[in-house]
């Protein structure tokens, strides 16, 4: 039996290739192709494909939420995300959602169909070199989270990235829905506890903690 595919992208030239290509293996079978996530999941919901290739960006709901409603469907289709470029949050997101697949559009084509039939057998296909950067970060973060929790709460530590994001107590204030009266305080309390005494020293604490 052929691997049923869905196709979706919002390009048309970009569907049309992926269609040729994907027609010329004998064991792969595209049954439609989408230009927008609506129709995607729609689709999708009504072909119940073995597996399906999103694009991350397209009009009206874009590829993770496409993967988000195909989860909480509980339908059986596998998920490809083929993409120009993947940020740090999308790839987080990503996992979270259960994607099987993740390959950039500046990989050679004959990837993406070996990517889709490993998917199809149950495997796993992802970007090495983004996915390994994205974990080694979050390694990092999750690490230097657990050496300041027994030395700051949770709201400082939240207060402390906003910090070395470059917000001003205002901004941090505005975002968190308190003061900036009670920013000045956990800040004051933050210092004191680093022994430290700018925000500059902050930020560099921050940066040595990979909390940012």
């Amino acid at each position: 039996m052929p691997i049923t595919l869905v196709l979706a992208d919002d390009h048309q030239l970009i569907l049309n290739g992926l269609t040729s290509l994907l027609l010329m293996e004998d064991d792969l079978n595209v049954l439609a192709s989408c230009t927008n996530g609506i129709d995607a999941i729609e689709t999708i919901r009504r072909l119940q494909p073995d597996v399906v290739v999103l694009d991350l960006c397209m009009p009206g709901m874009n590829g993770l939420e496409v993967c988000g409603k195909i989860r909480e469907d509980h339908l059986p289709t596998r998920l490809v995300i083929l993409t120009a470029a993947l940020k740090e949050e999308e790839m987080a997101e990503a996992f979270q959602l259960g994607v099987h697949g993740i390959i950039l559009k500046e990989m050679a084509p004959q990837l993406l169909v070996q990517c889709i039939r490993k998917v199809a057998a149950g495997e796993q296909w992802l970007e090495r070199q983004s996915t390994r950067q994205m974990l080694e970060k979050m390694l990092r973060r999750e690490t230097g989270t657990r050496g300041v929790i027994g030395l700051l709460t949770s709201r400082e530590i939240e207060l402390v990235r906003l910090v070395a994001a470059g917000l001003r107590n205002r901004d941090i204030a505005d975002q968190l829905f308190i003061s900036e009266g009670t920013v000045k305080v956990h800040l004051h309390n933050i210092y004191e506890k680093l022994n430290i005494n700018s925000r500059m020293a902050l930020l560099r604490y921050a940066q040595e903690k990979s909390l940012v």
